[in-house]
């Protein structure tokens, strides 16, 4: 997501400015910016929406001390400093800095809304005539950031959220069920038509965007839609191989492991990642062998393996390698 732009760097005033400089920093630019004195310049319009919302944020004493001291962050509705500074230097899944019914939703302001901040303090200082009859207005769009297992993006699932939006003017605490389908990835965008602000003037509410968080897995990562996984075995398994039990985004499988297995050699599982999700083909499963070398052997161990230890010059990869050895000594001579 895009960084915020500060806002006493978008009034032009320095951190310390009074209320009075303030008011006189946003009269300024947003008569500078008002889309009444720039008709059909997208670029003023949102100037203008930036203005009113850094004015709207910095002109209550409150909300300036909490944006001072969290910064963006704590515009958001529901935001709860408390538990923000109690997770302050802690980095763990899941935080939720908007208390524990999960208010992390994020307002966009509007351009009406940014009339609204207008005239409140200035009044129609273009005239009566000119005076803009009110027009029904989609409400702000909310975001909300839904952190999900990997298990759980694979099979699809139904998460509760909670979160707050304005209604008739009013902040409205609100609690949906998030249908999340198999497949889903991280980043992904779900769409909840209407749950978001309601409009202005009878227009329609905005709409709610839930976006996939997928939580780090202790054993998988993701590629596209396969799945990757490292399995470590012994070097006695890997010489003589075996069979092994291992975990899947759904259950379980077992993978054999044939005599001679050599260190990062991959085995594919067809059809054990991710599910098909629109233009994405069903994922496998690539599990990487990685060869685990005890640090520590009895007396008894390390006899039995000097008894072997000439089996070491024949093994392929030796045997490559003193080759090339003797080739690049014998150039030096």
């Amino acid at each position: 997501m895009k960084k915020k732009e500060d806002y006493y760097s978008i009034l032009q005033v320095p951190k310390n400015a009074s209320a009075e400089e303030l008011k006189k920093a946003y009269r300024k630019l947003a008569l500078k910016y008002h889309p009444d004195k720039n008709p059909g310049d997208k670029q003023a319009e949102e100037m203008f929406k930036k203005v009113s919302e850094a004015y709207d944020v910095l002109r209550d004493p409150q909300k300036r001390k909490l944006y001072d001291q969290f910064g963006h962050i704590s515009t958001q509705p529901g935001f709860n400093p408390e538990a923000y500074q109690q997770a302050a230097g802690a980095s763990f899944e899941g935080f939720n800095p908007f208390g524990a019914g999960g208010f992390g939703a994020q307002r966009v302001y509007t351009t009406d809304t940014a009339y609204d901040i207008f005239n409140e303090f200035f009044g129609d200082i273009f005239g009566g005539a000119r005076r803009r009859a009110p027009r029904p207005t989609k409400g702000s769009d909310l975001r909300y950031t839904l952190s999900i297992t990997y298990e759980e993006a694979a099979k699809g699932c139904e998460k509760p959220i909670r979160f707050v939006r304005r209604r008739n003017g009013r902040d409205d605490t609100v609690s949906l069920t998030v249908k999340v389908p198999p497949g889903v990835r991280e980043g992904q965008r779900l769409k909840l038509k209407g749950e978001g602000d309601s409009g202005a003037h009878n227009g329609p509410p905005g709409d709610l965007y839930v976006v996939i968080h997928l939580l780090k897995h202790p054993l998988f990562k993701r590629s596209g839609n396969n799945v990757t996984m490292d399995l470590p075995l012994s070097f006695v398994d890997a010489i003589l191989g075996t069979e092994v039990t291992i975990p899947t985004l759904t259950g379980k499988a077992k993978l054999k492991i044939p005599p001679g297995t050599q260190p990062k050699q991959v085995f594919r599982l067809k059809g054990k990642g991710f599910p098909a999700l629109g233009k994405h083909p069903t994922g496998d499963m690539l599990v990487r062998v990685i060869i685990d070398v005890p640090k520590e052997l009895t007396p008894e161990q390390k006899e039995i393996l000097k008894k072997l230890s000439h089996l070491s010059k024949d093994t392929p990869l030796v045997k490559e390698y003193n080759k090339k050895l003797d080739e690049v000594l014998r150039s030096r001579k």
